[in-house]
């Protein structure tokens, strides 16, 4: 064989390896769950090993949380969750964060809207980020659980989060990890937030010199009905003044008009 093609076929062979390699290591834009973290263990348990090194390094700078979570749950009932991301690398690139979801028992899936951007990995109680999914601008998904059937005692969350730069590397991205257990019982419809990290949440930066009210907490509605109640007081209040002004007989000159009569009844000895 001639020396020429032996060096063709060495560098062929050299660019697959780098190849595998590099596959191996990059980011997951599909979506990942299953035995695919450190030492063949579950994602949504252990991390997003493969954006650390492949160290078990949770960074609790990000804050991973689950929102709309009930105190207990009811039987077969369907629950809307959203999970979200914060802090990690400054969005940007073709990606900006990914997750990977696992239950004890019940089913996940998406939520209304986000039938693009989530899947399910093995079964229904497994859920990940799809490469539609990888590059939400708030770094958030609403997904849906349905409860498991009457009886089937507490159910265990598992969540891991990753906050990435979307250079399609592990370099840089930050990960958190989230678990927690619901019980069977009474659901009174109040809910909680639940989440892993810090909790140092930095405000969202303005936008062309103003602030999304969503982002600060304030929905849409919440928002005016605030405005309107104000208006409502003010009202009353310039209401009042008017009467207490205007709201007499028309000869009713003042405090005047008392004092005169006060003094007339004085000079004639009656008592007012």
């Amino acid at each position: 064989m001639p020396a020429s093609t032996q060096r063709v076929r060495h560098i062929l062979v050299g660019l697959l390896v780098v190849v595998l390699i590099a596959g191996s290591t990059q980011a997951r834009p599909s979506g990942i769950t299953g035995d695919e973290a450190e030492g063949g263990t579950d994602v949504a348990k252990t991390g997003c090993t493969c954006h650390s090194g492949n160290a078990i390094a949770p960074d609790d700078s990000v804050t991973v949380l689950v929102a709309d979570v009930p105190y207990h749950f009811a039987p077969d009932q369907a629950y809307t969750l959203i999970l979200e991301i914060i802090g990690g690398p400054d969005i940007g690139g073709t990606a900006s964060a990914g997750f990977s979801m696992r239950v004890s028992d019940g089913m996940l899936s998406a939520g209304a809207g986000y039938e693009d951007m989530v899947q399910n990995g093995d079964d229904a109680m497994t859920l990940t980020h799809t490469e539609a999914g990888s590059n939400p601008t708030d770094r958030s998904w609403t997904i849906v659980w349905t409860a498991p059937a009457s009886g089937a005692g507490d159910v265990t969350f598992w969540l891991a989060g990753n906050s990435v730069n979307g250079d399609g590397s592990p370099g840089g991205d930050a990960w958190n990890r989230l678990s927690f257990s619901l019980g069977e019982g009474d659901d009174s419809g109040n809910t909680r937030t639940i989440f892993a990290g810090d909790g140092d949440v930095t405000p969202p930066a303005a936008e062309h010199g103003h602030v999304d009210l969503h982002h600060m907490g304030a929905p849409f509605r919440a928002h005016w009905l605030g405005l309107l109640g104000f208006g409502a007081v003010v009202a009353v209040i310039l209401f009042c003044g008017f009467f207490l002004r205007y709201g007499f007989s028309r000869h009713y000159e003042g405090r005047s008009n008392l004092v005169r009569l006060r003094m007339k009844h004085l000079r004639r000895g009656d008592q007012l």
